[in-house]
């Protein structure tokens, strides 16, 4: 096998049950992580990356394609290479009892990238990528506008895509928290640091008059 990819196109911590019942443990967790980088690389490349045997890693890869959790492999292309070079999202408001007829018609426009339902004002942000601003003003006027569905919309121009990446894990929140530091029973005086020490009134009053 010359790389994970080719086998298709679909398909030590606290474990989390998935699907159709496969428990996913740290050893996914750090497959998925690392197919996240390269999605090509070869299953001997990646049984040394996660640091198991290679029969452990083709296993394993293979579990999380059969169950779903790994669903298909895909490009990732420079859409500004390919003339794609604006990109917008589209908030619509859709009218109640037409949801139907609005989830076909999105389904005949190929260059929505990407929908999903959402709470708040609207009901729905759809992201497109086009040409220019004037394709854009025409898929809204033109034809988002004349699906009765479609109540209003909202669109809204991307200026910059910071950060996209092609999913996160659960283990991904680990890296950001700072390592908890040993406790440590440092001495002031008789005192343990961060407890306190009583002083009694008359202790106290005695002081005093030394300093005086």
């Amino acid at each position: 096998m010359s790389d994970i990819s080719s086998h298709g196109g679909s398909g030590g911590g606290p474990s989390g049950r998935i699907g159709i019942g496969l428990d996913l443990d740290a050893t996914h967790l750090k497959i998925l992580e690392v197919l996240r980088d390269n999605g090509r690389i070869s299953v001997s490349s990646l049984a040394e990356r996660v640091g198991i045997s290679r029969a452990n890693a083709y296993t394993r890869f293979e579990a999380l394609r059969a169950d779903g959790v790994i669903k298909r492999f895909t490009a990732e292309i420079d859409h500004v290479r390919t003339g794609l070079g604006i990109t917008a999202l589209i908030f619509v408001t859709v009218r109640q009892q037409m949801w139907r007829q609005f989830r076909a018609e999105l389904a005949r426009m190929p260059e929505v990238e990407y929908c999903a339902i959402t709470t708040g004002q609207h009901d729905a942000m759809i992201q497109v990528r086009m040409a220019d601003v004037a394709e854009v003003h025409t898929m809204v006027t033109d034809r988002l506008a004349n699906i009765p569905a479609v109540k209003a919309t909202e669109t809204v121009f991307i200026l910059d895509e910071v950060l996209k990446r092609p999913y996160v894990l659960p283990s991904d929140r680990d890296k950001t928290r700072p390592a908890r530091r040993p406790v440590q029973e440092e001495q002031r005086g008789d005192v343990p640091l961060g407890k306190m020490r009583f002083v009694g009134a008359a202790e106290g009053r005695a002081a005093l008059r030394k300093d005086d």
